[in-house]
């Protein structure tokens, strides 16, 4: 008699469907829109499927996941760059910018000046939208999405220091051209 073995689509099934939720929304992040996410999230599962042996001697696999599903990404906005560029504005909406706000601390207005919220958010999209788009993410995971600068690397395969500079130097630059951009503003009410 044979022993019992289970049906590689259930193995696989059993290694990835607890993750599923955070590839999608680890995925959702990079392209910004719903149809982009489940597209890339598939694109990753039929490639994996084959690596089911590989698959399962894995030892973190969320980790391991999003940094095949970020190569994975990655390797098609470079296919598409020559077609279209992945529109920034699109990786940035209202319920992201909490948490950045929060992270300039001194650096940003308070309710005192009088500077209407929606136009903070305004400058603060659009300022996000200057930056490459590896920094954009990076910050927008980290601030936003609160992910651990060591869970960032991982995914990323780059060096925690690498992560904490790269933070620093995004967060430096938004600050200062959200200083540059609402000085106007702020001299406004002062003045008006």
């Amino acid at each position: 008699m044979l022993p019992f073995r289970t049906s590689p689509s259930k193995r696989f099934d059993r290694l990835v469907l607890p993750y599923m939720r955070g590839m999608y929304n680890f995925a959702y992040r990079l392209t910004g829109q719903q149809q982009d996410a489940e597209d890339l999230v598939q694109d990753v599962i039929v490639k994996l499927y084959p690596r089911l042996d590989e698959l399962e001697n894995v030892q973190q696999p969320q980790p391991w996941l999003n940094r095949v599903l970020y190569r994975h990404f990655v390797d098609l906005t470079r296919k598409q760059s020559s077609q279209r560029e992945i529109s920034a504005s699109t990786l940035v909406t209202a319920e992201n910018q909490t948490s950045f706000m929060e992270s300039l601390g001194e650096a940003s207005p308070d309710a005192s000046t009088g500077i209407d919220q929606t136009r903070i958010d305004d400058t603060v999209r659009r300022l996000l939208s200057t930056l490459p788009p590896d920094q954009r993410t990076l910050l927008l995971l980290h601030d936003a999405d609160g992910w651990r600068q060591e869970d960032i690397a991982i995914v990323l395969d780059v060096p925690v220091g690498t992560i904490k500079s790269r933070l620093h130097r995004c967060r430096a630059f938004m600050r200062e051209r959200l200083k540059k951009q609402l000085e106007p503003f702020e001299r406004q009410q002062r003045e008006g």
